[in-house]
């Protein structure tokens, strides 16, 4: 970790936090009105608007939400969200957001916001790789639409997009510090603020934390195929994952009459390689991510007679480094070509600079219509590569071993410095044509400097059918662009790219049902079906051992159900429940698609006592995952996992405590496993039983 730059970061945020009058703390309310109380969601159209009547399949979790459920990282919170499932992938052990059985090797089908703005990484289009976590202290809330998005946010947003929706100045008044201490020797403490700065809103939060991470035993790994192939005895399956990591978090929210300022600071060091890049142990490869990010918004919602405009230009500077460069294959490593005595190493380094502005426009002046019109332009640009390895490559793809560690920056890359720009233009009306019923339609056009325009409509009625049900009926399209790597890459033992590779697209009709049952208990019933064409995979080449190319390889199909409850059963006590059933086929082989689970429930109930405690009881189960086409291992093994949470409501003075025991009864949970052949044949072990405590004051 970079300890002068991270005292610095910590004491300008205090000082920022010192120097503001904070406000006074919020009167309480009831602790579990606030966790199940009514919400409202501002993604599904761009504007806020009722949950239930927003012309999308979406979901909001609260602050309160996610301390009911003693989250810590944003992974718990996406498990508990109907529709998705966390994932897991061997490089890093980075989380795999999953919805609706939409699986790919690094999920670029989900797209992640932070206050609207894209997280992503071109390099995979995805959050990326070395992802090591997010920490929930300093969220609002959390928007989550499932189903195509491309109408209005354009590639990525395929299989649905999160929203994270980070705290303001009237979210945080006054100041809190907190501390937490966990199994796998993990410990953070934060700093959070929010309040006046002069005639300015300020908010600032700090988090510096560190883990060593579960070491759950991977049995056999890709080098004890190789191992029977090639005749060697190289392995060092029988040990641990390789999950350390060191973490530094920080915001700064200002907010002045119509404009916003918001910077962000995303440090994760010395970041172990979790089950190998090349799904091989390895324990010595270490990682080092930093993302910074800001947002410079203008909004004003009556900018003149029925109109409404805004403006955002927004950064993002990503740079993913490996300091210690990852053993690809154990030391005795062998191949046709030869033996790695030191193992087959590599340390691949890249970063970005992704520059995004947008406009929107909306009118209201026509009987019955809001209409938005929004243009931008985003210049992503990843602007260096760097390599050191200790090979080359045979004519046939296979590794041939060189005598030391060499620098291939200029001369042999894993990939070379690439640049996109993509300008759009978006339409959508929201017409409310009789009392009862509402019309929204949209189209966005995308035009890619690299591979051409593509073009995504959605249509969405609802209907309040009476004061308690309301019916929505979904129509949309999206696709997601090819990811820089998957079009670029080359010299890479573990997938090559292709320059020819096409959009993935994605037609989605969905049907809802929210009824709201009685005063206390609120049901809501999804049915959908999807499907994909032109999808990205890395296809095995056809010699052992050399990787993988990316291609167009096929279609897929799918469709489910996603039931969701919430109810009071007296004052004290609440419960919630959602279920999802899917079923994904691949096209060509008419097969399970595979990863992804059939059935998974997700159900909590919180009990508040003595007016100051909290006790929180949650089951998570997942199951029914198949294999995919061509793997002949059995089916992943089904699970459940019960946690149980203790926390004040804080009621009664400024601190604040909760303790956590997640995995009560040790479940043997494990996450599929991926990649060319039978890489990892016992799949992914997840954390076994864990326990976590924290402590909170405000200032």
């Amino acid at each position: 970790m970079n300890t002068p730059g991270t005292l610095a970061l910590c004491l300008v945020l205090l000082q920022l936090a010192q120097g503001a009058a904070a406000s006074g703390p919020a009167d309480e309310e009831d602790e579990l009105a606030l966790v199940y109380g009514p919400s409202s969601i501002s993604i599904a159209t761009g504007s806020t608007q009722s949950l239930r009547r927003a012309p999308a399949v979406a979901s909001v979790v609260t602050a309160k939400d996610i301390a009911a459920m003693g989250a810590t990282d944003l992974d718990h919170v996406i498990e508990s969200i109907a529709g998705l499932h966390v994932n897991r992938s061997a490089n890093q052990y980075s989380p795999l957001y999953i919805a609706r059985g939409i699986f790919s090797q690094f999920a670029p089908q989900l797209l992640i916001l932070q206050n609207g703005i894209p997280v992503t990484s071109i390099y995979l289009s995805n959050k990326g790789n070395l992802w090591a976590g997010y920490p929930v202290e300093h969220i609002a809330r959390i928007e989550v639409i499932r189903g195509p998005g491309s109408a209005l946010y354009g590639s990525d947003a395929f299989s649905g997009v999160i929203n994270i929706i980070t705290k303001n100045a009237a979210d945080t008044p006054g100041t809190e510090v907190g501390v937490r201490a966990g199994s796998f020797g993990t410990r953070d403490s934060w700093v959070q603020h929010g309040g006046k700065w002069g005639t300015a809103d300020i908010a600032a939060y700090l988090r510096v934390g560190t883990t060593d991470g579960h070491r759950a035993i991977i049995e056999a790994d890709a080098q004890t195929r190789n191992d029977s192939l090639f005749g060697s005895r190289a392995s060092l399956a029988g040990g641990p994952v390789n999950l350390g990591a060191d973490a530094v978090d920080a915001n700064l929210d200002i907010g002045l009459d119509k404009w916003r300022l918001r910077a962000g600071y995303k440090l994760r060091d010395d970041l172990g390689s979790g089950a190998g890049v090349a799904s091989a142990l390895d324990p010595v490869g270490r990682g080092r991510t930093v993302r910074l990010t800001t947002d410079l918004s203008w909004t004003d919602p009556q900018v003149g007679r029925d109109w409404s405009m805004g403006a955002s230009l927004s950064t993002q500077y990503y740079s993913q480094q490996t300091p210690v460069d990852y053993q690809l294959l154990p030391p005795g490593a062998r191949f046709p070509t030869g033996t790695f005595p030191n193992g087959m190493i590599g340390g691949p380094d890249f970063d970005e600079q992704l520059v995004r502005l947008s406009a929107y426009a909306g009118y209201a002046g026509f009987n019955g219509h809001h209409l938005r019109a929004g243009v931008g332009h985003e210049d992503l640009h990843l602007y260096r590569t760097g390599e050191t390895r200790n090979f080359t490559y045979a004519p046939n793809g296979l590794p041939i071993p060189q005598p030391a560690v060499t620098d291939y920056t200029y001369s042999d890359p894993f990939l070379y410095p690439a640049r996109r720009k993509i300008d759009y233009l978006y339409l959508q009306d929201e017409w409310t044509f009789a009392p009862d019923w509402a019309l929204t339609a949209g189209v966005r056009h995308d035009r890619y400097s690299d591979f051409g325009g593509t073009t995504n409509p959605r249509v969405a009625l609802v209907w309040d059918a009476s004061l308690d049900l309301t019916a929505k009926l979904l129509y949309g399209r999206a696709f997601r662009a090819p990811a820089i790597l998957e079009n670029h890459g080359r010299a890479n033992p573990v997938a090559r790219g292709n320059p020819n590779l096409r959009p993935e697209t994605n037609n989605t009709l969905e049907a809802v049902l929210s009824w709201q049952a009685r005063d206390d208990t609120h049901l809501n019933l999804t049915v959908y079906r999807y499907g994909m064409t032109n999808i990205i995979r890395a296809v095995p080449n056809a010699v052992a051992g050399t990787g993988s190319t990316y291609s167009n390889t096929g279609d897929q199909n799918g469709h489910g159900l996603e039931f969701e409850a919430s109810h009071a059963a007296g004052r004290d006590v609440r419960a919630v429940a959602n279920y999802s059933w899917q079923r994904s086929t691949d096209k060509a082989s008419g097969q399970d698609a595979g990863y992804a689970p059939h059935h998974h429930l997700y159900t909590r109930a919180d009990w508040v006592f003595d007016d100051a405690l909290m006790a929180s009881a949650q089951l998570n189960w997942v199951a029914g995952r198949e294999r995919p086409p061509g793997d002949l291992r059995k089916p992943i093994a089904d699970y459940k996992t019960v946690d149980l949470i203790v926390r004040t409501t804080r009621k009664r003075g400024p601190w604040g405590f909760s303790a956590s025991i997640r995995n009560v009864f040790g479940a043997d949970a494990r996450e599929p496993s991926q990649g060319p052949g039978l890489q990892l044949p016992r799949d992914l072990p997840l954390a076994p039983r864990s326990f976590s405590v924290q402590a909170t004051y405000q200032l």
